[in-house]
């Protein structure tokens, strides 16, 4: 198993929304996660801390990994879950990654994210 954690502050996300705005928006986040955050940067900031800590978990290196192949999507209960596609669920394959679990946390100033990959054979 391999572990990775991030915090964010939303008012980066926020900076970052309001200097780059659509843009910025369309590059790091999926339609799913815009739809699920609207415009608040507190949810914004612990899917970005999801998608830095699911780097980590997968042990990027160099490899290039755009923001919006790691997707945070919600159950029926609200419950968290990482979804890889394009490059990071290559990049999860090759690493031998079969499961990834995902908790976010979100106050004023902070947004937190632990991703925990499930390696096979471990």
């Amino acid at each position: 198993m391999k572990v990775g954690i991030d915090l964010v502050s939303p008012d980066e996300i926020r900076q970052s929304v309001s200097a780059h705005g659509e843009r910025y928006l369309r590059r790091v986040y999926t339609e799913e996660e815009l739809r699920d955050c609207g415009a608040q940067a507190q949810r914004l900031a612990a899917r970005f801390a999801a998608k830095e800590a699911a780097m980590k978990a997968l042990g990027r290196r160099d490899e290039p990994l755009p923001w919006s192949s790691i997707g945070v999507r919600r159950d029926a209960d609200g419950r968290p879950s990482l979804e890889l596609s394009g490059a990071a669920a290559t990049l999860a394959s090759e690493r031998g990654v079969t499961d990834l679990s995902v908790s976010l946390t979100h106050e004023r100033q902070l947004a937190g994210a632990v991703v925990l990959a499930h390696i096979r054979g471990t």
